[in-house]
């Protein structure tokens, strides 16, 4: 990358190593009926993972019932079957142990304070309150779905992914990568690494956020899911030492295993504890919707996106977003398939071009390929001993926003116009960009992104 290609972050030498955000006044209240609304939502949450113990024991219930009915002769050759299914519940047990844990332990976007309620800042910068009594008792006042239950179970199998030595081979295909691209472009020798802004939209529990900070750079990650915010809250700020919790990520899985072993088999996180081992540079996760939170033009050096541009209804609006704020001559390093999160879910639009689609609009959008690869063999969130394995032919690539790349997009022009119209400056950016900070350098703030 010659000079002139540069993204607009400082060369060495640089001394600061401060958060670029600033601090946002406090938000506005939200009206009756919308602080309703978000409390149920909140309740919902925190109801799947408190009732992730019944909801798993009645799997097992269910098994053992069906085993009681079977004749006596094939009982007697089930023994070490239905013994198996005791470890089973008792692994249950154990995760839940660890799930009540995080719950009970302050989360970012909560603030305990020790007063009744809770406050809960949303991508918006409002503030809800949720008394603790809501918290405690959200398994009884909340309907708890089916598919938040598969969410709470999922989040597990994901503790293990990326905070566990179990899952570090998933690790080395999906992060190393994407670190090594960015460290190529962006070589410790040449930059002043805290100046170089990177973000990670869907952020997920946090590792790669962490890893990138670990090597010196400014590394913002973004969630929407109050699942993995929740996780990874505790592994980055609550988490006191190495290998302190054990969890059973796969004793949900009741086919596919080869020994009784498999299905109960243990990990322990973190295995490395960030609150020993803070990064280099400064780091922090943030909450809310990656488009309607980041709007602000030219704002990163790097974005770096790990299974993440397949989860919207609309790709094209990824790519215009990422397009937008980077800083003219940032890169843009992507991994991950086309699963499409959205394709063929009852009363959810989607499209979902291919990748030959795709190739032709990312540059249509403005981007230079640097490089794209086809057929990366990974997986996401395996058991390592199933004998069933997903693993996908994953897309690589790296994309530069051109040095003299202009920022115009439709979405942009409308915001012009809605400035103009309420005669002020900047009203787009007023617009849902507030987030909630839950880590950065161990401060919890709510800050205004600009």
């Amino acid at each position: 990358m010659s000079d002139s290609q540069q993204p607009s972050c400082s060369r060495k030498p640089a001394s600061t190593n401060a958060s670029g955000s600033n601090l946002a006044s406090d938000p506005p209240m939200l009206n009756l009926e919308e602080a309703e609304e978000d409390r149920k939502h909140m309740q919902k949450i925190v109801a799947a993972l408190r009732y992730y113990q019944k909801y798993c024991y009645a799997r097992v219930n269910k098994t053992e019932s069906y085993l009681n009915s079977l004749p006596k002769r094939h009982q007697d050759m089930l023994v070490k079957y239905r013994n198996h299914l005791r470890v089973v519940r008792d692994c249950i047990d154990e995760n839940q142990k660890v799930i009540k844990k995080m719950l009970r332990d302050n989360v970012g976007f909560m603030d305990m304070g020790g007063s009744e309620y809770l406050s809960q800042q949303d991508s918006d910068g409002h503030t809800t309150k949720i008394r603790h009594q809501d918290m405690e008792h959200a398994t009884e006042q909340a309907d708890v779905e089916p598919f938040k239950i598969l969410k709470a179970q999922s989040t597990l199998k994901l503790i293990a992914r990326d905070w566990s030595a179990a899952c570090a081979e998933e690790r080395e295909q999906s992060y190393k990568p994407i670190i090594d691209a960015v460290e190529e472009f962006f070589k410790p020798g040449e930059f002043a690494l805290n100046e170089v802004k990177i973000l990670v939209p869907g952020a997920g529990l946090g590792r790669l956020t962490y890893e990138l900070a670990c090597r010196g750079y400014e590394c913002e990650g973004n969630e929407f899911s109050y699942f993995m915010l929740i996780a990874s809250y505790f592994v980055l700020n609550l988490c006191t030492e190495e290998n302190k919790y054990t969890l059973y990520p796969w004793v949900h899985q009741y086919v596919n295993n080869l020994r009784m072993a498999d299905q109960v088999a243990p990990i322990r996180f973190p295995d490395i504890c960030p609150a020993k081992n803070p990064p280099k540079g400064n780091i922090m996760i943030a909450a809310g919707d990656f488009l309607e939170v980041y709007k602000t033009p030219n704002s990163y050096d790097c974005v770096a996106t790990c299974f993440f541009i397949d989860c919207g209804n609309n790709i094209v609006d990824f790519i215009e977003t990422i397009f937008r704020i980077l800083k003219p001559g940032g890169i843009w390093v992507n991994l991950g398939p086309l699963l499409y999160h959205f394709s063929d879910v009852q009363g959810e639009n989607s499209i979902e071009p291919t990748f030959e689609n795709l190739e032709l609009i990312i540059k249509m959008v403005g981007f230079e390929f640097l490089r794209c690869q086809t057929g990366v063999r990974t997986k996401y969130a395996q058991n390592p001993q199933s004998m069933l394995k997903s693993e996908y032919e994953s897309l690589f690539w790296v994309c530069r926003k051109p040095a003299n790349a202009t920022d115009s997009t439709d979405n942009e022009s409308h915001c012009d116009d809605d400035a103009a119209e309420s005669g002020g400056e900047g009203s787009c950016n007023q617009t849902n960009n507030h987030y909630v900070d839950i880590y950065s350098n161990g401060y919890r703030n709510a800050y205004q992104h600009q």
